[in-house]
């Protein structure tokens, strides 16, 4: 669970400067920042692909992890309440 949320705190910003550095470009004197593709597939590519990393990868691990909670506290509660329905 912490490597998950480790990878995402590093892995993310390291990736879009990554990203951004190499689809920045300067143009007739002006910077075109996350403007300069090779072709239409590529620049599909690096938005598709930043946007999955961006917010469905945390999306996906938060609510993996807070399912393990609520699954973790229901399996412990439903205990307690049969052993206190036992005494």
């Amino acid at each position: 669970m912490y490597g998950a949320f480790a990878f995402i705190w590093i892995f993310v910003p390291v990736y879009l400067l990554t990203i951004g550095s190499l689809s920045t470009d300067i143009v007739d004197g002006i910077c075109i920042p996350w403007g300069v593709y090779s072709s239409y597939a590529a620049k599909v590519a690096v938005i598709s692909s930043s946007g999955f990393i961006t917010y469905l990868l945390p999306l996906m691990s938060l609510v993996f992890c807070y399912s393990r909670i609520v699954y973790a506290l229901k399996h412990k509660v439903g205990n307690v309440v049969i052993g206190l329905l036992c005494v």
